[in-house]
């Protein structure tokens, strides 16, 4: 049997940035710039599919 297939790394950005959007607009110590313990590997998720995703889009120009 195989893995099941992870999203695509535009569904996995996006997907990522919901995350962050929800847990910024439920958590009192993350609007600020410093992000609470629980938020800061959804913020970091989303930083790093969002390089991943920018990177991948300069290479198909």
């Amino acid at each position: 049997m195989t893995q099941p297939q992870q999203g695509s790394l535009f569904t996995r950005y996006m997907k990522a940035f919901e995350d962050s959007v929800k847990h910024t607009g439920a958590c009192s110590a993350c609007p600020g710039e410093t992000p609470c313990a629980d938020g800061v590997p959804i913020h970091d998720r989303f930083a790093r599919l969002q390089d991943a995703y920018n990177a991948r889009q300069k290479q198909q120009r």
